[in-house]
């Protein structure tokens, strides 16, 4: 008999199954028929962490190995060895009432393959999902380490240690890899070391960070990665050291605006650049900013470009234009105004350009439910944006 996990009244804690957590989730799976669906998750989550004692024996220097090993067995507190850490991290579990984002300490007895593997595994069938697509979270804040080098090592160590220990695990679980973008010719050697990888569905920027996006230093990676076919995702993320963000008093605040305004400014230079002319076949993907932000930066671009067209003197269409051709991930989906958020669907042309995220095992996940239940969208709308979107940008049939 197949085994039923239903979740109790009683607290959740980091040793709670994900099948628990997700009961509801899984009845509404059951209920809605997903099997008859292509569901692809596009942004999900774990805790590479926990694994830090796997991934640091991938660190290509010896002597900063070395360093790394020592401090993984002698450490009392503090981030692991390499990553700058980050105060708002210590807000995200509510004060204990969401601590599975915390850790994940939930029994595994599966030794066959990794522990992520499993878990991963556990969310999907409870979602429903047909792939699950899983990125970094402590890693989001490495673009922001004041030892650009540190970036590089760790993002090539997590990349390999992807590429042995966890996408060999199940076909299903996709990944985009690290590009460590704060050295530009790292970057560019990332994608052609790491452009064949099994499993691997295109490169990541964790978009915390403070590098222009237009220099001409990234024209070489940009050309490679569409010379190979491949989507570059600029995956949001929050940093409250930051000048402005220091600025909120209160973390909701900071959250709320945070993971808008790193894609906000990679955007605009994005588009007022000219990178959409200069690389045509290039896709972009813009993660975890939810979606309220685009019809306002697709407004104020344009009302901008107008009054003063000779400073972006690359376009030949309106920066909306652009920002319609690229894609956009789901979570969080600001589904508290209805209106406003059909609008956004039709002004972001969400049909052919949404793709379905979870943000799980994130305080804030999405599960499929937030597009099946949109009352505005098509039969072949929800089929888009649940998987078939993602199927043809990331090639998952070859992938």
């Amino acid at each position: 008999m197949k085994e039923v996990h239903e979740s109790p009244i009683k607290p959740i804690d980091v040793y709670t199954d994900t099948r628990d957590i997700l009961a509801h989730a899984k009845r509404q799976a059951d209920a809605n028929k997903y099997e008859d669906y292509l569901i692809v998750d596009v942004d999900s989550h774990h805790t590479e962490t926990n694994s830090w004692h796997e991934i640091i024996e991938y660190i290509e220097d010896p002597v900063i190995r070395a360093q790394a090993q020592e401090y993984q067995q002698s450490r009392t507190g503090g981030p692991p060895y390499g990553l700058s850490g980050d105060f708002g991290l210590k807000y995200q579990g509510v004060g204990g009432r969401i601590p599975h984002n915390d850790n994940r300490l939930e029994t595994v007895e599966e030794k066959d393959v990794h522990r992520d593997v499993v878990l991963t595994r556990r969310a999907m069938e409870s979602f429903g999902l047909d792939y699950m697509v899983v990125f970094p979270t402590p890693m989001l804040f490495l673009g922001t380490h004041p030892q650009p080098e540190m970036e590089v090592l760790l993002g090539r160590a997590y990349n390999r240690w992807l590429e042995e220990r966890l996408l060999p695990g199940d076909e299903r679980i996709k990944s985009f890899m690290y590009l460590p973008f704060n050295d530009p010719e790292a970057a560019l050697r990332t994608v052609e070391d790491f452009s064949e990888v099994k499993g691997s569905v295109g490169f990541t920027i964790t978009s915390a960070r403070y590098k222009p996006v237009h220099h001409n230093q990234y024209m070489k990676l940009y050309a490679a990665l569409e010379e190979r076919g491949m989507p570059l995702c600029f995956h949001a993320g929050y940093y409250w050291q930051d000048s402005s963000m220091s600025l909120l008093n209160r973390f909701i605040g900071m959250h709320a605006l945070a993971f808008v305004l790193c894609n906000l400014v990679h955007m605009t230079n994005w588009v007022l650049n000219g990178l959409p002319e200069r690389f045509p076949k290039l896709k972009t993907i813009w993660l975890e900013s939810g979606l309220a932000w685009i019809p306002f930066l697709m407004q104020r671009l344009d009302h901008e470009y107008l009054m003063r067209t000779s400073e972006a003197p690359l376009l030949r269409k309106l920066p909306s234009e652009y920002m319609r051709e690229m894609y956009y991930t789901s979570q969080p989906m600001e589904t508290d105004h209805p209106k406003a958020l059909e609008l956004t669907f039709e002004m972001i042309h969400a049909e052919t350009q949404l793709l379905y995220s979870s943000d799980w095992p994130h305080w804030d996940f999405d599960p499929p439910s937030v597009i099946f239940d949109l009352p505005f969208l098509s039969e072949q709308g929800k089929r888009n944006i649940l998987g078939e979107n993602a199927r043809r940008l990331l090639k998952l049939d070859e992938r």
